[in-house]
């Protein structure tokens, strides 16, 4: 994946390639976009992905915004964030949850006990110690209690470990900043989603 993302970078036939009547860069735009969206979706293990959002932190809270609206629990107000969650991350969901009364309960995801006031829980992958979990057992206790499973995850290191899709994750988000993407002028880097197939059921 690192070496199709530099040559897409690299190649400006991806990004300044036109048709005959429609001469601009949405043409390879477009192309760039499907690559990225096809480098998330074989990483993750997740069957969907979008191109792209601000960063981890934006993505981490479309997700909760996400298990909020696809959450058969319509009456949940709490989601759960692992204490190993990066703090800028931890912070972006406080924040994106305030004006939604959703209520923040951070702890150990080996403690967490699922119940019907929680909708969703986050966790990281590896978490912010560095540390390589199996979510396996995590993500099927959530799945048991009606919980939606959201992993923030590194990009770059699952292109060696298990990815989230295939612990049965229900949504996956992160950074491409993994890949050597540089800050820019007008925001951080791309963030990423993907999520399992018929999210809503």
């Amino acid at each position: 994946p690192p070496v199709i993302l530099r040559n897409v970078l690299e190649n400006p036939g991806w990004y300044t390639a036109y048709t005959p009547y429609q001469a601009e860069i949405s043409q390879g735009r477009m192309e760039a976009l499907l690559n990225f969206q096809t480098m998330i979706m074989d990483l993750t293990g997740l069957p969907m992905a979008n191109a792209s959002l601000l960063d981890e932190g934006t993505a981490a809270a479309e997700a909760m915004h996400l298990c909020k609206a696809a959450s058969k629990n319509k009456t949940a107000k709490k989601i759960f964030v692992s204490h190993g969650v990066w703090k800028q991350t931890l912070e972006v969901i406080k924040t994106r949850a305030l004006p939604l009364g959703i209520e923040v309960v951070v702890g150990n995801e080996d403690e967490f006990k699922t119940n019907n006031e929680f909708f969703a829980a986050v966790v990281q992958y590896p978490n912010a110690l560095g540390q390589v979990k199996d979510l396996s057992g995590f993500i099927a206790a959530c799945k048991t209690g009606g919980v939606m499973s959201v992993v923030a995850a590194d990009l770059l290191s699952l292109c060696l470990l298990k990815p989230p899709g295939e612990m049965g994750a229900d949504i996956c988000v992160g950074t491409a900043q993994r890949f050597g993407v540089p800050f820019g002028f007008g925001g951080p880097h791309a963030g990423y989603m993907s999520v399992r197939a018929g999210l809503e059921r």
